[in-house]
């Protein structure tokens, strides 16, 4: 007698819970019955966690139990690239060579069915996709795309598709579904009332609630009033967990895109994570990749977003162990490894986790071939304009070892490209060619010229050939090159990046430390471009890698969230040493930052490095009583603050200083309101003004230092 395998019991469990879908499994059940197949594609859509994997785990044992060839591809790990979708095929199959797979379906005798899961990995691939790879399959093949996103308006525009192609829009189980789900689930029936109306059918969410039972027994279900049903859940499950160790384990799961063993011990200061990573892993949300584990995307979501309201302390904590461990990792790895660990790193914060695609197998990246020259020009001139394509090409002439260009194997043609200027190295008859050179260097020399060994690097061009400079998988890598640049480059002193919609990346830039700076936009062919900087000389790489910034929590640890008033404590009346030694500019920085903070808290002024600065002195005179310091102090950051109304880009920035520091409001949440604004732009205004304050202050540091 044949022995079971591990998989058939796993089968065998997920189809005993599986429920509801009648709709679904008829129609895919009355296209197999067919003597030729109605429609070619059955493209499902639905939100993260709905159950589209469920689904099509269900459709593999219809067509298993109708003796139908099935193929089931999880493209969550497959480049979307023509030759990485056919090796996924042929290794799922079991084929030796490509060539074999059509070989394979047309030997078939009846039908045969392709299973696809988190189709949106594809996207870039979906005009090959439907206008080679399907239209060669055999008439006997039906193919089944289940993705988050519906079909874009190229399926729906296409006649033929039209009549080849159904549509499902999964949503959530409706109550005599879910009733039947907890049923199977052994949850109380005079449980199941409380449960429906918290999880509203939501597949995951009712998961979830009976992992819960599962785990404590009969309990009696009352969920809290919250819009946000999900994260009351997952608020009450954290809380359960078998110790405090174990709740830190999945507090830390739901921060970072991968969790290793090695990851666990590093952040929980803990020697053996052995135990709490394989409880992690049996966890019904938590999904496993190569790699590492990671949670559902919608359980990732609700136990971090539960986290910060509930103990923004522990989660400022946990976050800064995360990002020690991600910067001892740039610091000890190189090549792929490096920018993989530079993407884990961006990955924890959300704000700028939404302007990124990652995929673990990368596009090729190549130096400049001669073939390419007359490539890059058309994609230049057809995204920017003629006048924009001949200052590539004088930079193609003077620095050509900067480009880097994108394809999808050895002799492609570029996908897209990006070229970093040495501004250090250009002559100033070349910058003066170009008008972003132009008015970067101007930026350059009103912020000091460059000293020996300094750099400075402008990514003037970047983009991909389709989709130019919006968000895709070319221009996330483009940024990870930018970053490993920053981390890499010794001597960097300044790093520029020209954006064509700087609207749209104003969000990015501010929360990567990297604001648009409006005196360095420029014009060429009659388009507008920003460009945002980073001035390094005031804030170190690493300083920033190491910093948590107020932008990188939803509610921050007190000090950040909370801004008070000041109590009116009375000065002393006491002497101040004479200026201290130079301060770095990285601890410069942070006194100011500080200091902004107490701006109404005198009494903590006092203690504040830049007390005894000589920008302080020069404004206090030879006077070294406290007070006349602390208002020289005082002054000289009311006036670095107000001057940034007279830019009206900066405005916002200066409004946002000014309710946070100036004239603080009771909270950073009032602050937003009576600014009309969101908590989250009131916190990028408030990052992007505390650099530009920074920056005013340092250089007047400076000058007072040199004379």
């Amino acid at each position: 007698m044949k022995s079971s395998r591990v998989s058939d019991r796993l089968e065998e469990l997920r189809r005993s819970r599986f429920v509801g879908r009648d709709r679904e499994q008829t129609l895919f059940q009355s296209a197999l019955d067919e003597a030729q197949l109605p429609w070619h594609l059955l493209y499902i859509y639905g939100s993260g966690g709905v159950g589209k994997t469920t689904l099509l785990r269900e459709f593999a044992y219809i067509c298993e139990q109708a003796k139908t060839p099935v193929v089931y591809l999880d493209t969550r790990n497959v480049e979307p690239s023509p030759d990485s979708f056919f090796s996924a095929l042929q290794m799922v199959i079991g084929l030796e060579h490509q060539n074999q797979l059509w070989e394979w379906f047309a030997s078939q005798p009846g039908h045969c069915v392709i299973l696809i899961d988190t189709y949106e990995t594809l996207t870039p691939l979906e005009d090959w996709l439907r206008e080679f790879f399907l239209p060669q399959l055999p008439e006997n093949a039906l193919v089944v795309l289940a993705g988050r996103q519906p079909p874009s308006s190229a399926w729906r525009a296409d006649p033929g598709w039209q009549a080849l192609m159904r549509l499902i829009s999964l949503d959530n189980l409706n109550p005599e579904e879910s009733r039947t789900y907890l049923t199977k689930r052994q949850i109380p029936v005079e449980q199941h009332s409380s449960v429906l109306n918290f999880t509203r059918g939501h597949p995951l969410a009712i998961s979830l609630v009976a992992d819960v039972f599962a785990q404590h027994g009969n309990i009696h279900f009352r969920p809290e009033a919250a819009p946000d049903v999900v994260k009351t859940l997952l608020e009450q499950f954290v809380q359960e967990v078998p110790s405090p160790l174990h709740r830190a384990a999945l507090e830390v799961c739901a921060l970072v895109r991968l969790t290793t063993e090695a990851l666990l011990c590093e952040t929980l200061a803990i020697p053996d994570a052995y135990e709490l990573f394989n409880w992690l892993r049996g966890l019904s949300f938590i999904e496993s990749r190569l790699q590492g584990i990671f949670p559902h995307d919608l359980a990732r979501e609700a136990i971090s977003a539960d986290l910060r309201w509930r103990n923004p302390e522990r989660y400022a904590e946990l976050f800064g162990r995360a990002r020690g461990y991600y910067c001892k990792r740039i610091l000890q790895t190189q090549g792929s490894e490096l920018e993989r660990a530079l993407f884990d790193y961006v990955f924890k914060s959300p704000q700028v986790r939404q302007f990124f695609i990652w995929q673990d197998n990368n596009l090729l990246t190549d130096t400049l071939r001669e073939s390419d020259r007359s490539v890059l020009m058309e994609m230049v001139a057809t995204h920017e304009g003629e006048a924009s394509a001949q200052l590539l090409a004088h930079w193609l002439a003077r620095q050509p070892q900067g480009v880097l260009v994108f394809r999808q194997s050895e002799e492609g043609t570029p996908l897209g490209f990006m070229m970093m200027l040495a501004l250090d190295e250009a002559s100033l008859e070349d910058l003066q060619v170009d008008p972003a050179t132009q008015a970067v260097w101007n930026y350059i020399q009103q912020q000091g010229a460059l000293q020996l060994g300094e750099k400075a690097t402008f990514c003037r061009f970047w983009m991909a050939a389709d989709t130019y400079q919006a968000v895709s998988q070319i221009q996330s890598l483009i940024f990870i090159k930018i970053f490993r640049h920053c981390v890499t480059t010794p001597g960097l002193a300044f790093i520029f990046t020209a954006i064509a919609q700087p609207d749209f990346w104003e969000l990015f830039c501010t929360a990567a430390n990297m604001p648009l700076l409006p005196e360095t936009s420029f014009e060429v062919g009659g388009r507008r471009y920003g460009v945002s900087a980073h001035n390094y000389r005031v804030s170190p790489v690493f300083n920033d890698l190491l910093e948590l910034p107020a932008w990188a929590i939803a509610i921050a640890p007190p000090g950040e969230g909370e801004i008070r008033q000041g109590k009116g404590i009375p000065i002393p009346h006491s002497s101040l040493p004479l200026p201290n030694s130079p301060l770095s500019q990285s601890e410069f920085a942070s006194a100011v930052h500080q200091a902004l903070r107490d701006f109404v808290r005198p009494e903590a002024l006092l203690h504040n490095p830049l007390a005894r600065s000589h920008l302080v002195i020069e404004r206090a005179g030879t006077n070294t009583r406290a007070a006349e310091r602390i208002a020289a102090l005082q002054a000289l950051l009311q006036e670095a603050v107000e001057s940034l109304q007279r830019s009206p880009h900066e405005a916002k920035f200066y409004r946002a200083l000014d309710r946070a520091y100036l004239h603080p409001a009771p909270s950073q949440e009032r602050a937003a309101e009576i600014l009309d604004i969101s908590i989250g732009t009131f916190r990028r205004h408030l990052k992007a003004g505390i650099v530009r304050v920074t920056e005013i202050l340092w250089h007047q540091e400076i000058d007072r230092l040199e004379n």
